[in-house]
């Protein structure tokens, strides 16, 4: 008999597991994620969002069969630790694009978004039959390219002056990794 209050185990990997987004999710969300000062200025983030609009986000995400949104939590105690997506599922040309978020400092720089990361491109590539994956990455976030380059991405391209944040100009850099070159990694 299951129990109901077990949660969803999406992909799983020795210190973390991804499920998907729930609404019980998005108080969580909301507070951690969309107003963290850091994590804003990783991903470039500089709208204003209100309960209501994040309410609204989350139903047309969960309508659209072109992307997978994910809560990371942590394996020992399911503490949710960050969000990542796949976008803009392409199926005939058999491509995607990841993002990825962690938005508790005290997990930062241990390896726990690439182990999540590494989950869902092997899903990507293993289940959905992809050829490439790609995101982007701003030219700041130094360890976010350390993370991804581990995971087999390469520098595909540059698009100078890209983000406007705190009164500067950074460029965003494109990165992207075959299904031969993906580096699965196990933490």
């Amino acid at each position: 008999m299951n129990n109901t209050h077990d949660p969803i185990k999406f992909l799983e990997g020795k210190r973390v597991y991804v499920r998907p987004i729930e609404k019980e999710d998005l108080d969580w969300f909301y507070h951690k994620a969309l107003w963290e000062n850091e994590g804003r200025r990783l991903t470039g983030t500089q709208a204003v969002f209100s309960r209501s609009g994040l309410q609204n986000w989350f139903e047309n995400a969960v309508e659209d069969s072109g992307r997978i949104d994910l809560i990371i939590c942590l394996q020992k105690n399911d503490q949710p630790i960050g969000e990542m997506a796949m976008l803009d599922i392409n199926h005939i040309n058999r491509n995607a694009i990841v993002r990825i978020s962690i938005f508790e400092k005290d997990y930062w720089g241990n390896g726990y978004g690439t182990e999540a990361l590494s989950l869902l491109i092997e899903f990507g590539f293993e289940i959905y039959n992809l050829h490439r994956i790609g995101l982007d990455v701003f030219s700041f976030n130094k360890r976010g390219i350390k993370a991804y380059e581990k995971l087999g991405f390469k520098q595909e391209g540059i698009i100078r002056d890209e983000l406007f944040y705190n009164g500067q100009y950074h460029d965003s850099i494109l990165m992207g990794v075959l299904k031969d070159e993906f580096i699965k990694v196990d933490n």
